[in-house]
């Protein structure tokens, strides 16, 4: 249940199909871009059940009685709807985000307080995870030590996962059920790891970790600086030496986290400076962002559907020894991801063997196709699926002038799932007329009685 689903995309029939590898692709998105105007509204509707290997709903919070709280008033709604899809893809896994700040104020400083309030919190939130059909619990914390947080919040942190770890094994026992995951999305910077975590102990009790790899830089500095470098520029001097992608994952393993439960995060969007001179490049003289994207509405933070149309006006450049492009107009300047860097960085993740990847988040991606002229979620599809993570040929591929009868399967076919009459250990999941060949795991063959993989 834990592999990634890697997909293939063709091209000329613009479908793709899914097959199991050994890494996890995960995917958040929040649940306030739905509040979003027009195309750029996104629900738990728009969620492709067929992308990623485990998609987080952001985000829930700690209530003032230390128990898991709602955020928004729709939530449950989006909830079920979320949790719905796996009627169509059951190897789609789910998990619910907990985190958020209040007035500069995170609410895990009280709930972890004591052992007493952290047992309020677990109790709650195992049972509406499972009351809504999630799969597991995704801890946010900006960050422990960090934002009114003491310095015992460190230990305490620790406490929290090791707590929730034992509960959830208890849980599993006591209802005969898969045991819950637990991951954590964390910080990327070695100076608030520091004060933040104990690595080891943590990454002992979690199952997935999703670094942050991302806003290294921003239009609070005041010269030009990308979003998320995969390594160090000549130009980086003291601790900036050590804001990359690289120096960051290092870190996480040289403290004690295992490499294959890291996630390397890569976002779906690009942060903007304004120039305060006639100089462009890397490390160029700034103050302070960009307009707000009409979307996104966030001074200095561009969605990538937000992005395209800036990049097909602009001048674009590309930054060498960080592997990452940037694009100017006038007197903008944009530090963003493109295919070319998302394959640079798959292709340095894999060389790492770590877990997978991280996306933040599904939502500011062009995630219905109207804004890049490249498809529905172009960035994350066709980089991260088709380029970083190819699926291990099963046939021969048919002369391009004889239709592919798998790529016709579905067609016209409702929703659900199908044998694949070639092959009993593998089977068809139609959604949406688009074909899904997916993997039963070795030893099984599926059985169309229960639409299920079993021994033969």
């Amino acid at each position: 249940t834990n592999a990634l689903i890697g997909v293939i995309s063709t091209v000329a029939e613009n479908k793709y199909f899914l097959i199991a590898a050994s890494t996890k692709l995960v995917c958040y998105f929040t649940n306030w871009s739905q509040y979003r105007p027009s195309s750029g509204k996104f629900t738990s509707g728009n969620v492709d059940p067929f992308l990623c290997t485990h998609v987080i709903y952001t985000m829930a919070t700690v209530g003032p009685d230390h128990q898991i709280a709602t955020v928004e008033w729709n939530d449950e709604i989006m909830y079920k709807n979320l949790n719905n899809l796996k009627n169509v893809n059951p190897v789609m896994k789910t998990l619910l985000s907990v985190g958020g700040v209040f007035m500069g104020y995170s609410p895990f400083i009280d709930m972890v307080a004591n052992a007493a309030n952290r047992a309020t919190f677990i109790h709650s939130a195992l049972l509406l995870v499972r009351t809504h059909n999630f799969d597991g619990l995704d801890l946010a914390w900006d960050y422990p030590g960090h934002n009114g947080s003491n310095a015992e919040d460190k230990e305490r942190f620790t406490a929290l996962i090791q707590e929730l770890r034992a509960a959830i094994e208890q849980e599993a026992l006591d209802t005969k059920k898969t045991p819950l995951l637990l991951s954590a999305k964390v910080a990327a910077l070695r100076s608030v790891i520091d004060i933040a975590y104990e690595v080891r102990e943590i990454s002992r009790y979690l199952d997935f970790i999703s670094i942050m790899t991302y806003d290294y830089h921003g239009s609070w500095e005041k010269v030009t600086g990308h979003n998320s470098p995969l390594f160090k520029s000549y130009l980086d001097k003291g601790s900036h030496m050590y804001h990359n992608i690289d120096a960051s994952v290092s870190y996480w393993i040289s403290n004690g986290a295992p490499a294959e439960k890291l996630l390397l995060g890569f976002p779906l969007y690009g942060r903007t400076f304004l120039l305060s001179s006639t100089e462009t490049a890397l490390g160029a003289p700034a103050n302070g962002p960009a307009a707000a994207g009409p979307y996104t509405r966030e001074a200095g933070y561009w969605s990538y559907y937000e992005i395209c149309s800036f990049v097909s006006m602009a001048k674009v450049g590309w930054i060498d020894e960080q592997s990452v492009p940037y694009a100017t107009q006038g007197n903008v300047w944009l530090g963003y991801d493109n295919k070319e860097s998302y394959s640079a960085k798959v292709h340095w993740l894999n060389s790492m063997n770590l877990g997978g990847a991280s996306v933040w988040t599904l939502d500011l991606d062009d995630f219905q196709g109207q804004f890049c002229s490249d498809g529905a979620y172009p960035l994350l599809l066709l980089q991260i699926s088709v380029t970083g993570f190819p699926p291990k040929p099963t046939t021969t591929q048919p002369p391009t002038t004889t239709p592919n009868p798998i790529t016709s399967f579905c067609t016209g076919k409702p929703d659900g799932l199908y044998p694949n009459p070639a092959d009993e250990t593998t089977y068809f999941q139609c959604f949406r007329g688009n074909t899904y060949l997916q993997y039963c795991q070795p030893g099984l063959v599926f059985i169309d009685g229960c639409k299920c993989c079993n021994w033969p």
